[in-house]
Formats: structure tokens, C-alpha cells, sequence
């Protein structure tokens, strides 16, 4: 009798906020119903992310991310949008504000600690926010976190407590940014919840809108990554997106190129140096990911040879599923210093000593673009 009372109840799962569910093992929310009876409750697949680290993606359409967004608009909140300081472009949420109403937006940007030790984190900050008013976006502010880390946090509570003035704050952004590590910070530090949000490297981990209770009887939420299917990062395995995504400080690897020279970011980017005087080619890229030089008339021949293998990831089979790779032509002027991104990758700094001709191949959907020198 208990049991039937438990179920049916309607309760969210504590780890990613689905709906709980006994009844389908193979649908989001399940739990065996002996398990009702804990407090909080977390769904069998969050349960197996946390302890075995399995890989459970479940697709969302766009339909579920914009019902979230346009229920932000209808509230009187602060709206805390996380960006990836190392994918800025692909994790950039493109139109936040028509979303959001007139709700303020702090911006956060994440994984700071991914970046060189001699950064400039001011400057960081600075390119920020005039990235941000580049697409139209004017925060109340702009702050540098690292939520793995726990550096920045302070300041960012102090901050969101001064701009929410009592209201609910929403934790907003694309997949796999660190919202949920994020939120998991602020509950450690300030001990608001009793079990921690299901985090992942992998997209489609929170599944909807997860609500933590602040002292004052507003909540902080949570919300769903939402996808960005321009990053690389939606086109590969797992394992190869373990690979690809950084776990540690970047260690920038400098090459210093002729013109009719090409660079190989694992099987996954072509970079061709076409045409320009001898110069360095700076490359941010997971430390995990292997790079290739060759001369430009052999490339063609080395990608159809060793595609999956000398150039991977991506690994052995998974080269067949991967999208053909498409072309992008860029020029970088002399007295520029710029990086040429690779959503979802990284990106490779030319320090603008002298015109630069360049050709990026890349699976095709994936974004590729030209921006003022991060570093």
C-alpha cells in the first residue's frame, strides 16, 4: 500500500529532473519501485553515470529546450548564462536574450582553469564581455569561474545574491558547459541540498529543469544543455569525445609553418597553410589529441591512407559515420593577431606577422570562424 501511495506521487529525480517512472526500464526515470521509499530519489541512470560512469545519452528536441527558455521569459528572475571559456563559440546561446525577456543576465564564463598558466585573466574577462556585445548581448556583468576547481565561486555567489534582489535564479546554457558542476559548487559550499546533480562529459545529462530551495524560499534552477549540433563534439564516439575534450590546463603547441603546409588535428580538422611568408601556428587543443604536419601535396594522399588510424581520433570504424569534411577559406591580415576556432575543438592562433592564406576542413555542419586573439 505504501508502495502504490510512493508511486503515485509525482516526483522528479534528484540527479537530472525527469520524471520518476517503475514501470519502463528502458525509459528515462526509471527506478525499482523498492527504491521509491529513499529520499531524494535518482533515476537508475543516473545512478549507473555516478557510480560506472556508463554513457546514457537521451535525445531532447528543440521543442523541449525552447519550452524551458520561454518559461524563463514569464518569470521575474536573474538568468545566470554559463559559456565554455575554451569553446566559446560553441557554447555562445544564440538569441538568449529575446528569450529571457527583460529578466538581467549575468555572465559566467567556465573551466578557466583549462587555460594557460600565464593567461591574462583581466584581459580574458575584457574579451569577454566585448565578445558578448558583439552578438548583441550586454550583461550586468561578467565574471571568469572555474567550477571543477572551485575558483571564482565566492565571487560569483556574492555577485548573483546583489543582481537577483530576492528573486529565483536560472542556470542557463548549452551541453556540456558545467552548469550542473556548477550548481553542484554552490550546493557544497553552501549546503542547500542534500544530493548532488548527475554531471557528465557527455550531452543530454540533465533532462529537465532540476530546482534547489535558497534560504529564502526562492530556488536556483537548473535546466537542460542545450544542443549545439555545430559543435564536433555531437559527430564522434564516447571515447573519442573523452579525447577531444580537455581534463587539464591546455599546453599550447607552437609550429612554426612554411606556406604549402598542413596540420592534422587528429583526423578530425585540416588546416592548409596556403599561401604567406614563414610563421607560427599556435594550436589549443586537448592535450590528448594528436597533431600531424605534412607537406600540403601529400595530405590528400596521408587523410585517404590513415584516416582512423595515424590521424585519429576518430577511431577505426567510427570514420565511416563521420560527415565528409568541407572547406573554409580564410585570410588572416598582416598586424592581426587571430585564432581561426573549431567549434567543439579548439582553436589555432596566427600572432599576425604577416598575411596568412588558409584553407580548415572539417566535418561538414560544423562551424568554423575567425576572432580577435583569446590569447
Amino acid at each position: 500500500m505504501e508502495e502504490q501511495e510512493l508511486a503515485g506521487t509525482a516526483r522528479q529525480c534528484a540527479g537530472c529532473g525527469v520524471m520518476i517512472q517503475t514501470e519502463d526500464k528502458a525509459k528515462p526515470g526509471y527506478v525499482p519501485p523498492a527504491a521509491l521509499a529513499r529520499d531524494p530519489v535518482i533515476c537508475q541512470r543516473c545512478f549507473r553515470i555516478k557510480h560506472y560512469n556508463e554513457v546514457a545519452p537521451v535525445s531532447m528536441d528543440d521543442d523541449d529546450f525552447l519550452r524551458i527558455l520561454n518559461g524563463i521569459g514569464a518569470t521575474d528572475s536573474l538568468v545566470v548564462m554559463v559559456v565554455d571559456i575554451f569553446d566559446f563559440q560553441g557554447s555562445w546561446l544564440r538569441g538568449l536574450p529575446r528569450f529571457v525577456g527583460g529578466n538581467p543576465i549575468l555572465l559566467v564564463g567556465n573551466k578557466l582553469d583549462l587555460l594557460p598558466r600565464n593567461i591574462n585573466v583581466n584581459r580574458v574577462r575584457n574579451w569577454l564581455q566585448h565578445e558578448a556585445k558583439e552578438r548583441g548581448l550586454r550583461p550586468a556583468d561578467v565574471l571568469l569561474v572555474s567550477a571543477a576547481k572551485g575558483v571564482g565561486i565566492d565571487e560569483l555567489l556574492v555577485r548573483i545574491g546583489e543582481l537577483r534582489k530576492g528573486r529565483d535564479v536560472y542556470i542557463v546554457g548549452v551541453t556540456n558547459v558545467g552548469k550542473s558542476t556548477l550548481v553542484n559548487r554552490i550546493i557544497h559550499d553552501h549546503g542547500v541540498a542534500e544530493t548532488d546533480i548527475t554531471t557528465s562529459p557527455f550531452p543530454g545529462t540533465t533532462l529537465d529543469k532540476i530546482e534547489i530551495a535558497l534560504e529564502d524560499g526562492r530556488v536556483l534552477v537548473d535546466t537542460p544543455g542545450i544542443l549545439n549540433r555545430e559543435q564536433i563534439g555531437h559527430m564522434v564516439t564516447p571515447a573519442d569525445l573523452r579525447l577531444i575534450t580537455p581534463s587539464a590546463r591546455v599546453n599550447p603547441k607552437v609550429y612554426q609553418l612554411n606556406d604549402r603546409q598542413t596540420l592534422f588535428l587528429g583526423g578530425l580538422a585540416r588546416i592548409d597553410f596556403v599561401r604567406g611568408k614563414h610563421q607560427p601556428f599556435v594550436v589549443y587543443v586537448s592535450n590528448r589529441l594528436k597533431i600531424h604536419r605534412t607537406k600540403l601535396e601529400n595530405a590528400d594522399q596521408l587523410l585517404a591512407k590513415h584516416h582512423g588510424t595515424l590521424l585519429a581520433p576518430p577511431s577505426g570504424e567510427a570514420v565511416a559515420s563521420l560527415p565528409p569534411f568541407t572547406r573554409h577559406a580564410f585570410k588572416v591580415d598582416a598586424g592581426e593577431s587571430r585564432d581561426v576556432v573549431i567549434s567543439g575543438l579548439g582553436w589555432v592562433t596566427l600572432t599576425g606577422k604577416a598575411d596568412a592564406y588558409l584553407e580548415v576542413y572539417v566535418p561538414k555542419g560544423v562551424h568554423v570562424g575567425i576572432r580577435r586573439a583569446l590569447i
